[in-house]
This record gives C-alpha cells, structure tokens and sequence, in this order.
C-alpha cells in the first residue's frame, strides 16, 4: 500500500533531531577550533548580541550564585574581553586544546532557542614547559538561536569542576 505525500513519515523527526545534533556539534568544532586559534575577535562572533557568557565554579552554580570568574552580559562585553585580551593582556604564550564531547540537545523552543549541554576539556601547554596539564574541565550549559549567520550562542555557561584553575584564566573556555 502507498502512503499519499501529505502522510508525514515516521523518521522525520528522528531526522531534524540527528541534522540539529550535528548543526551543533559542528558548531562545538568550529568553537573549539577557533580558541585553539586564538582568533579571539572571531570567537566574537559566535555569540548574538543580547549573549550572556559566563564561567563559573560547580559549588556557585548548584548554589545558584551567578557570581563567576568570567561574567559578561552582551556581545559588547564579549568583544571587551577578546580585545583586552588580544592586545593589553600580558601572558606566558601557550597553546591550548578544547575537547567538547557528550553533547545532549534537550530542546527547540517555539521562539527557536535551542537548549543543550556537553562536556568540555581544557589542556594547556606553555611554551616554556615540556608537559601538557589539565587547565579546565567542566560543562557547557547552552541557549543556542538560529541567526541569518547560522546558529549563535545565545548563552554559555562554562561551570567548571575543578577546585582551583591553575594559572591564569587567560584564553576563554
């Protein structure tokens, strides 16, 4: 029996599901690629202009408290920070490796913002010093929304585990 075009298949849902898990994923990529880089005004970018952007410890974030090592509020912020960073910020060069990885997507709400989190990694390795070392490892909670650029994130909560950051927290999670 033929099922007339109008009928919806089963899959399609499946499918937007699978296609938007990758839409973000290779998001994630491009992310990560891009702090690698350290191509901090391209970072920018990736963000929409009402973006919050946050990087917080485990213990504020299940307490609730928005109090955080990074806190910017819009994209003007965001791009405050790239820029210090870029040009004012005195630091030890290093290279560092972003892992993002477990990624669930939850949810596309009827405005379109899109609710997800992953796991993140952060290693470092300084110019000077022979050995990688675990710099950051923690959560992305997102709010992703759909933009004529494609998606943008809309919120980043970096809420990282460890008890202490070593280091500076120079180059963004």
């Amino acid at each position: 029996m033929t099922r007339p075009l109008s009928t919806p298949v089963v899959a399609d849902a499946r499918l937007e599901a699978v296609l938007l898990r990758h839409e973000i994923e290779t998001f994630n990529t491009a992310y990560a690629v891009t702090l690698d880089e350290q191509r901090l005004m391209d970072w920018v970018e990736l963000f929409t202009d009402d973006a919050l952007y946050v990087v917080l410890s485990r213990e504020n974030f299940d307490r609730g408290l928005p109090v955080g090592l990074i806190y910017c509020e819009n994209k003007g912020m965001i791009r405050d920070r790239a820029f210090a960073l870029r040009e004012t910020a005195m630091f030890a060069p290093r290279y560092l490796r972003h892992m993002i990885a477990n990624l669930s997507v939850f949810e596309e709400a009827s405005d379109g913002t899109i609710t997800a989190r992953a796991n993140y990694v952060v290693l470092q390795v300084l110019f000077d010093r022979p050995d990688a070392t675990l710099h950051q490892v923690g959560t992305y909670y997102d709010k992703f929304r759909r933009t004529a650029d494609g998606l943008r994130l809309a919120e980043r909560r970096c809420v990282y585990d460890n008890l202490l950051v070593p280091n500076a927290l120079c180059i963004p999670v």
